[in-house]
């Protein structure tokens, strides 16, 4: 599937690129993504990136780093660039000028149940609240609930397939009773007001051909969180980090929480037990022994 920006011509060089891409199964996601950096490298030089030199690329990302840059975008960002030189361009002496940068890891932000419960509860519509029911009773990502489709809600098998998810994998999500007849309001609904059509888009945009988009979703969340009073900064993906988290507070085995969140390490999911309030308070401190030492509720060792 090609990916393109925007309307405008294609160059040559992001043709060739987007072909390199295709040839080498990258998702469509992961495509717009690289065609991204790259345009962004070009505004930085002025002029096409195939022009660009060792000190252009060591430039590009000081001014990265002095922009305060998330690592992660960084990271992406060379990722792309590199895929450029040693693919598209064969300039592998260009891509060992890039570096990545060390991401250290955030604690991902979490919601209560009863916070989760209030977002939903404020959500502007049963369609906002049928989005936000999925990516916190199935624990998908932002892009994965605007890429559903009717046909992917299997309300016999209880499963949502999810097609092409991170690294152009598909899965099996989780459908819970309460989820599905969450989404079959907001079926009954749609179609009563014809935007939605049977092996249509789950949740389509503006237009019933399009998905909506991530942007709205994020919209969406930011609106409901507001309208419940919840001061935390959170996106759709905290939705999905509280879904894994509150599964493990509720002894869920972590490698059945993975392979529901779609994570290729266990390390990956494992970032959950050190915000799991459970995990957290299983363990008892070294004060309270000594405390019950003190008071002589412990015998001496």
């Amino acid at each position: 599937m090609t990916v393109s920006i925007n309307t405008a011509p294609i160059s040559p060089l992001r043709q060739r690129m987007q072909h390199d891409m295709i040839m080498r199964g990258l998702g469509p996601h992961t495509q717009k993504d690289y065609i991204r950096h790259v345009k962004r490298l070009a505004a930085f030089l002025g002029r096409p990136p195939d022009t660009a030199t060792e000190e252009d690329l060591r430039s590009f990302q000081l001014m990265q780093h002095e922009s305060g840059v998330r690592p992660s975008t960084i990271n992406g960002a060379v990722s792309a660039l590199r895929f450029l030189f040693t693919t598209t361009l064969k300039r592998r002496d260009l891509s060992r000028a890039l570096v990545i940068t060390r991401n250290v890891p955030r604690l991902p932000q979490v919601l209560s149940v009863e916070e989760a419960a209030q977002l939903l509860q404020a959500a502007a519509s049963i369609k906002y609240k049928a989005a936000l029911g999925v990516a916190y009773g199935a624990g998908l990502r932002v892009s994965e609930v605007a890429h559903l489709k009717v046909d992917d809600i299997d309300s016999q098998r209880m499963l949502i397939r999810i097609e092409q998810g991170k690294g152009g994998k598909d899965r099996n999500a989780m459908l819970s009773p309460q989820l599905l007849e969450l989404l079959r309001m907001w079926w009954r609904e749609g179609r009563k007001h014809g935007v939605l059509i049977p092996h249509g888009w789950l949740l389509p945009g503006q237009n019933i051909t399009d998905p909506i988009s991530t942007r709205q979703l994020h919209r969406a969340v930011q609106e409901a969180a507001e309208v419940a009073g919840i001061r935390k900064r959170i996106s759709p993906h905290t939705l999905r980090h509280s879904f894994a988290t509150h599964l493990l507070e509720q002894n869920v085995d972590i490698r059945v929480i993975q392979v529901l969140l779609g994570h290729s390490k266990l390390e990956t999911t494992a970032l959950y037990t050190k915000v799991s309030t459970r995990t957290i308070h299983a363990v008892s401190g070294p004060l309270d022994t000594l405390m019950a030492l003190m008071e002589g509720k412990v015998p001496a060792g």
